[in-house]
């Protein structure tokens, strides 16, 4: 599998077995990391990382994975680069591809990464925009396949707000791997018709399916995987936490759902994670909502169930194998 120069910006643009590629690459170069066996063959290069939006799990994966790799990186917060302000998307490509041999992208509309991509003369790598977070989806199918040792025919249930980058992406994912994705929220946040349309047509193909429900029961069902993040992401107004509460609160991951899921099923969450108070955040919607979690109970996300450090920790196995494949 050749992918050399090839961009990072959704799975969309990826066929199944480029994708399973990917996954089973991060899988062997994780087993050589736990065995101290080093993969440092990208000596000399170095990455450029821009971060609009800045990240834990992100960050940290991709200097990590770069550092492995033997390359240099070079981390660019919200307030160290001028793209978009003082500098185009199109120049900051030109400018940057001139330095770099890889240049990762975190922050807001996918159209910036597209044009940054269009105008890169080195692969272009999208660490979460508003619409798709692909580097996470393939530490999520790892860690799915660690479970469970396969991917087509796992049944996926996303609760929650569907419309964005996790909901989109995961609709997508499972089209793609013949795999089986429910959105399981009200109706006012499933995802956009055009793309349901086009996972459903891909599914098609593959196997899978896409189902959108209001149901909990139903939508839980037999699931092997329940799937949440938070309710209001970085960036939107603290206001719409009230309503975010209101209405998605029967959609919240509790021990009810996991049960209706079944003893296989397991839950996963790209965090952050609001499932106690010990966070500020957390501590001051507790004392303005008069709640100790949300989205998750602490129950279900301490849980043997819960697999959502593991998930985390193969952000920086699965990101190491996207850099490693598109640039030796």
């Amino acid at each position: 599998m050749n992918l050399k120069g090839r961009d990072f910006l959704k799975l969309l643009d990826f066929t199944p077995d480029e994708i399973l590629y990917l996954v089973n690459l991060a899988a062997e170069l994780k087993d050589k990391k736990k065995k101290g066996i080093p993969m440092d063959t990208l000596r000399g290069k170095n990455v450029a990382l821009i971060f609009e939006k800045t990240s834990t799990r992100t960050r940290c994966a991709f200097e990590v994975a770069a550092h492995d790799l033997g390359m240099g990186s070079t981390y660019l917060d919200p307030s160290g680069s001028q793209i978009g302000r003082k500098e185009s998307i199109a120049d900051t490509a030109r400018v940057l591809s001139g330095m770099y041999e890889g240049i990762e992208y975190r922050g807001f509309g996918q159209d910036i990464v597209e044009e940054l991509a269009k105008y890169s003369k080195v692969p272009v790598w999208n660490g979460l925009t508003n619409e798709f977070h692909p580097t996470q989806m393939l530490a999520d199918l790892l860690t799915i396949q660690e479970h469970f040792g396969v991917l087509k025919g796992i049944k996926l249930t996303y609760m929650g707000d569907a419309r964005y980058n996790m909901g989109n992406s995961l609709m997508v994912t499972c089209a793609k791997m013949g795999m089986h994705f429910t959105a399981c929220t009200t109706a006012k946040y499933f995802p956009e018709d055009a793309l349901v349309d086009k996972c459903r047509e891909i599914a098609k193909e593959t196997g899978g399916s896409v189902t959108l429900t209001e149901d909990v029961k139903a939508g839980t069902e037999d699931a092997d995987v329940i799937y949440t993040d938070v309710w209001v992401s970085m960036g939107e107004p603290d206001e719409i936490w009230t309503e975010r509460i209101r209405e998605l609160s029967p959609y919240q991951v509790n021990r009810a759902v996991m049960d209706n899921a079944g003893e296989k099923a397991i839950f996963m969450h790209c965090l952050p994670a609001f499932h106690d108070l010990n966070t500020k955040i957390g501590a001051e919607l507790g004392a303005r909502f008069g709640i100790t979690e949300l989205e998750v109970t602490d129950e279900v996300f301490e849980s043997e169930q819960s697999r959502v450090f593991q998930e985390a920790e193969n952000r920086m196995h699965t990101i190491k194998a996207v850099m490693l494949a598109t640039l030796q």
